[in-house]
């Protein structure tokens, strides 16, 4: 008798959690795809976790961890453009460690209710730093270096300037706690640095974004934050929807891509922000 309801329990856990991590593998794999076409996943994956009851510290972290490796595959496509980068990016990457794992740490002793009350705001804000994305890349694509005398002088041969590390650690301080739109932040620092090579910026982009995630993911992890079925359910989602999503990248519009993600950012903000006022 005492089996026949412990396989009862099971069967009856399982008809309930199949449903809810069917649904995340899907969030994830939306994410996984536009993540792949424009970018802009997590306004897609972190509104889904809270909408489908887990609590925001919990989704944040979850969301952070799960999709690590995608940033590593990310990064791995772009190792090419940070030769003749190493000493700037190891620079580059003190303050990105540095600034992950306090702002990690801030995260880990922020009050849940606290927490609760700043994700509507958080959401609304990388909504609006996603929507700023576009032109803010056409106009990086359209400086050009206006104090080096050589208009082919690479500012990578230079070391980066205190303010702008100081700014990155800064930049990693919120990917560590929140994360979603810190690529545009790094991306016009690289610009004010005199960088034009849009694919060296996205390497080196990527690359303070791995390290401010890496710090972030271990902090989470190790504080037993992270709901490990959660999380490897996002990750087989995201590696399907980024397959996915790099194949049909040239067929489907980037626009209608992004249109989507700013609608469904700034509703997800709205959303959330309407079910804390009530």
């Amino acid at each position: 008798m005492v089996t026949l309801l412990s396989a009862e329990r099971r069967i009856a856990t399982f008809e309930t959690e199949f449903p809810r991590l069917a649904l995340i593998v899907a969030a994830a794999a939306a994410g996984g795809a536009v993540n792949s076409i424009a970018g802009g996943g997590t306004l897609l994956t972190f509104p889904a976790l809270i909408g489908l009851g887990i609590p925001a510290i919990t989704a944040n972290a979850t969301s952070t961890v799960a999709l690590w490796p995608g940033a590593v595959g990310s990064m791995m496509g772009y190792m090419g453009e940070l030769q003749g980068a190493r000493a700037w990016a190891i620079r580059f990457a003190i303050p990105s460690l540095a600034g992950g794992l306090l702002g990690a740490l801030l995260l880990m002793v922020t009050p849940p209710d606290r927490f609760d009350a700043l994700v509507p705001w958080l959401v609304l804000g990388a909504t609006v730093l996603f929507l700023a994305q576009r032109p803010a890349m056409r106009w990086l694509r359209n400086r050009r270096p206006r104090d080096a005398a050589d208009a082919n002088d690479d500012p990578a041969q230079r070391p980066p300037s205190a303010a702008v590390l100081v700014y990155q650690f800064g930049v990693a301080i919120y990917g560590g706690y929140f994360g979603a739109g810190i690529g545009i932040l790094m991306l016009a620092a690289l610009g004010f640095m005199g960088f034009t090579n849009i694919h060296r910026m996205n390497g080196l982009k990527n690359w303070g974004g791995l390290c401010t995630n890496f710090m972030a993911a271990v902090t989470f992890t190790l504080s037993g934050r992270v709901n490990w079925p959660v999380a490897a359910a996002m990750a087989a989602g995201a590696l399907i929807g980024g397959y996915g999503g790099s194949r049909m990248a040239q067929r489907i519009p980037q626009e209608r891509i992004r249109a989507a993600i700013i609608l469904i950012g700034f509703a997800s903000g709205g959303w959330l922000l309407v079910a804390r006022l009530s």
